[in-house]
Parts: C-alpha cells; structure tokens; sequence
C-alpha cells in the first residue's frame, strides 16, 4: 500500500509542476500511474497463496492415500490369518487408515481456512489501494484548474 501511495504522490507531485497538460490529462496520468503500481504489488502479495492452495489440495489426497495404505494393511492381515480373524492387526490397519483420514482432512481444512484468510486481507488491501487512488485524483481534480 505504501509503494502504491508514494507512486500516486511523486506523480500529484510531477503533475503540479507539469504545464504541458490540461487538468483531465493531468488526472488520467495520476490514476495510470495508480494503476500500474497496483499491478505491480499485487503479485507480492499473491505470491505464496498458491502453496497454500496446494497444500489443501495435495493433503487430502496424501490423507486419502494413507487411508487405502491402512486398508489395504487391514485385509491383507485379514487375509494372511487363514481362517481365523486376527483381531488386532485388522484393528492396527483400520486405526491406521482412520488416522491419516483425520490428518489429511484436518490439514486441508486448516490450509482452506488459511487461503480465505489471505485472500480476504488481500482485497481489503487492494479495495483500500483503490480508494486511495480514487481520493488522490479527486484531490487533485478539486484543487488544481
């Protein structure tokens, strides 16, 4: 926000001094030069959501995995026991599914949570970079002819 501010004021600056322009040419310029730093600071602030973004998705595909790992564990000791069930080895591959179930879907739920986080900080910003955009060129609109 503080670049976007200082680009928009060294060009409010720029522009008082500028004779060549008229006012409504003067006022395009300001809000060009806002637009431009804003689009420069906006990949900065974005840069890391898409780790999050990946980290929700591929968590609940590694949860997913682990849990047919522990299946896959808990029929084949079903399997391997012949005719009779051995109960706890059923119960160790079954534990093990249900586990990595819990931490896939918890450690997507906690990522999800985190990107709509940042992303809703990252409009606030972006609408706030707007308005002072907006009040810099109506600033200027209204004290300069």
């Amino acid at each position: 926000v503080a670049n976007v501010v200082r680009s928009a004021v060294e060009k409010y600056e720029a522009m008082e001094k500028e004779s060549g322009m008229n006012k409504d040419q003067k006022v395009l310029a300001i809000q060009k030069e806002v637009e431009e730093a804003t689009s420069l600071e906006l990949p900065m602030l974005e840069k890391n959501l898409t780790i999050i973004a990946t980290l929700a998705s591929v968590s609940t595909l590694i949860g997913l995995l682990g849990t047919v790992i522990g299946m896959i564990k808990a029929f084949a000791s079903l399997g391997n026991s012949g005719g009779s069930t051995d109960s706890s080895a059923l119960a160790n591959g079954i534990s093990e599914a249900l586990i990595n179930t819990a931490l896939g879907i918890g450690t997507s739920a906690i990522c999800i949570i985190a990107y709509n986080v940042f992303t809703a900080k990252i409009d606030e910003l972006t609408y706030s970079i707007d308005e002072i955009g907006l009040c810099v060129n109506q600033n200027y609109a209204t004290h300069h002819n």
